[in-house]
């Protein structure tokens, strides 16, 4: 089956490519011919994820192909800053996006705070022959006081998972692709794909 994921992150494609059985067939933006940033107007995660995937969708239509689209969005939000930075996650620090920069902003709101309680979020929106199903992810855990490793990508080197003392960027991949909020929420995307 093929499936396009409208992600232009290469860290992104990787991670669900890993996750995804075999007889599917992943592609982003750029191998359909979509190298513009597809705009995220949205006020929450699951408005975002949607206006991904429909935006897609209306490319492909101009090109009277029709592929199941599936878009995420996910968010980092911490509870002591009234769940900030959510939906701005992948902009907290401003334009252009910057990981680096938003980790730095990050550490720096938290400097005077003790509750680090965090969690992950994704919603993936998945249309498929008309019809949009919706699948969400969530992680609890705690923002560090410093960047911990250097694996994955975003704001892993700040969030440790429930249960661990490592960091996702002081994980392998291979335990971030089992616990992580992306991958709960392409868990049952799968799950549900194999039933059709």
């Amino acid at each position: 089956m093929k499936l396009i994921f409208a992600s232009a992150n290469k860290n992104k494609i990787k991670e669900i490519k890993a996750l995804l059985p075999s007889h599917f067939e992943l592609l982003g933006l750029e191998d359909v011919g979509i190298t513009e940033d597809i705009p995220e107007p949205g006020e929450t995660i699951k408005e975002n994820s949607f206006l991904k995937a429909q935006y897609v969708l209306n490319f492909l239509k101009q090109k009277n192909e029709s592929i199941a689209v599936f878009a995420d969005d996910s968010g980092l939000e911490v509870l002591a800053l009234n769940n900030v930075p959510g939906v701005y996650s992948a902009r907290y620090a401003g334009i252009p996006k910057s990981d680096a920069n938003n980790n730095t902003k990050l550490l720096e709101e938290l400097k005077l705070i003790t509750d680090r309680k965090a969690r992950f979020l994704t919603v993936i929106t998945l249309i498929l022959d008309g019809e949009i199903h919706y699948f969400e992810g969530e992680i609890k855990g705690t923002i560090s006081y410093e960047k911990r490793g250097t694996n994955g990508f975003g704001y892993d080197p700040l969030f440790i998972p429930q249960g661990y003392r490592s960091t996702f960027a002081e994980l392998s991949s291979e335990t971030k692709n089992t616990i992580s909020h992306r991958a709960l929420a392409v868990k049952k995307l799968i799950d549900f794909l194999l039933m059709k």
